[in-house]
């Protein structure tokens, strides 16, 4: 594995140095709210990644140990990715960046039932979505 090169002893600027492009938390979004796990879905996205841009988060992901990628049984030409334990913990961070958004954005895409679950129970939503990662089920919320 690659080894991250860290621009200082910060965490923030630890976090930044793994996920803080334009793109890779993205990705982790993709995999956690719309189940997404192979390479041309990820490349569906209503944001437009190019192709070479994904390909080379999805190699940082990897190398930074946020996200694993196995060959697909049904097409072994294809890779599935999931997220590691490492990429899971980031859910409480996409959920807070959602909850920060929604407050200063009401136009954003987020359906009222995930509304009330953010603002009412955002710790039942975390657990939530995390067990099921864990589990590989899909999600549903």
């Amino acid at each position: 594995m690659k080894k991250i090169i860290k621009r200082s002893d910060c965490p923030v600027s630890y976090a930044m140095d793994l996920f803080g492009d334009k793109w890779s938390l993205l990705i982790i979004r993709d995999i956690v709210f719309y189940d997404k796990q192979f390479f041309k879905e990820f490349r569906s996205s209503k944001e437009k990644i190019a192709s070479n841009i994904l390909s080379d988060r999805i190699k940082k992901l990897e190398s930074a140990g946020i996200l694993v990628s196995e060959i697909y049984e049904k097409q072994r030409s294809q890779k599935v990715y999931s997220l590691t334990q490492k990429g899971i913990d980031l859910v409480p961070i996409l959920v807070e960046i959602m909850i920060w958004s929604a407050k200063y954005d009401n136009e954003l895409a987020i359906t009222p039932e995930f509304q009330e679950a953010m603002e009412h129970d955002r710790e039942g939503l975390i657990s939530r979505i995390k067990a099921k990662l864990i589990a590989g089920e899909p999600r549903t919320e």
